[in-house]
């Protein structure tokens, strides 16, 4: 075989070849059938040169183009960082915003019983007699006292792992038992409200409600709200087991169950920015107005995430689950 005349016989196809693939993400229709068939006829060149003619050159050309043929024909996986990116800017954001509808009036009615429970304990001397005894409750709420110092209790770096691991535990229990028909999550969501009704009751009624607010508010905010969506979420996937909307129970879950990974991945992210605040700005020497600032301004941060980012992306039909290709198929069930 005269291989000058063999490549001067397929350079067009291979030229063509080339083109396509450098193309590829934009290939489509009759383009992608002409790789696919371009591809198949390139690979069968190679065949021939390396059985006929062993051009190491030529062989090599060849193997290269077969071989990015390939890729453009079977795709490739996204580079990490580009899941990641799509995770934060818009899975993450759509299905926190998706979400809202449960876990803002969750927030809503946590606040309501929270400062119910907390105006009650404050203002009922015999209800803080039957919480501890006087001088338990003088050594919290004194200046100084355990209330104050608790969130200098340790290292600032060790007390931000351990309240990150506390939160993060918590938001995903009210996820994950959400599943439970949502009961398990009423039960944490008025533990932590009568803990916080408890604390806030007993430093009111000492006249140091200012100190309470002083010291919750930088961290808090951020951290409770994290703790909303958890609750919220858990509450959804909850309904799904009792109404799956027309899906078998299975397919609802399995939807609605990816989401609810990607919001417990995203809360870890949260509650850690929520421990370092309580472990560095809480106890900090900084004035309270720096210190609620930056609790305001991480909640303003959080929310415009949400609300912004989030509608953005999920006006444009992002859902907050796994592309199609990865999530399976389903078989079709009778209503």
């Amino acid at each position: 075989m005269d291989i000058d005349v063999f490549v001067a016989a397929h350079r067009a196809e291979w030229d063509r070849l080339t083109e396509l693939v450098r193309r590829s993400g934009s290939v489509r229709g009759p383009e992608a059938d002409e790789l696919v068939r371009l591809y198949q006829r390139v690979a069968t060149h190679l065949s021939i040169v390396r059985t006929e003619v062993p051009d190491p050159a030529l062989v090599a050309r060849l193997s290269a183009l077969v071989t990015q043929a390939r890729s453009a024909i079977t795709g490739t996986h996204s580079p990490a960082w580009r899941e990641v990116g799509l995770f934060f800017s818009r899975r993450l954001p759509a299905v926190l915003y998706l979400g809202w509808r449960w876990w803002v009036p969750t927030a809503l009615v946590f606040i309501a019983v929270s400062g119910l429970v907390a105006a009650w304990i404050a203002g009922s001397p015999d209800v803080q007699g039957n919480i501890a005894a006087p001088e338990e409750i003088k050594e919290l709420t004194r200046p100084g006292g355990s209330f104050e110092t608790y969130y200098s209790s340790g290292p600032a770096s060790s007390f931000a792992a351990q309240v990150w691991t506390n939160n993060a535990w918590v938001a995903a229990g009210c996820v994950m038992l959400g599943v439970l028909f949502g009961v398990p999550v009423v039960v944490m969501l008025w533990m932590n409200a009568a803990n916080v009704a408890l604390s806030a009751g007993l430093m009111f009624a000492a006249g140091r409600g200012e100190v309470f607010f002083g010291l919750i508010s930088p961290h808090g905010l951020l951290e409770l709200t994290a703790v909303f969506v958890a609750a919220g979420t858990g509450l959804r996937l909850g309904w799904t087991v009792i109404d799956p909307r027309g899906q078998s129970r299975a397919q609802a879950l399995a939807q609605q169950g990816r989401s609810v990974v990607v919001v417990v991945l995203g809360l870890a992210c949260v509650l850690a920015v929520a421990g370092v605040i309580e472990a560095f700005v809480t106890p900090s020497g900084w004035p309270t107005w720096a210190r609620v600032g930056i609790g305001v301004v991480a909640e303003a941060l959080f929310l415009s995430y949400v609300f912004v980012l989030g509608r953005r992306a999920a006006s444009a039909g992002e859902t907050g689950d796994i592309d199609a290709r990865y999530a399976g198929d389903s078989l079709p069930v009778s209503a």
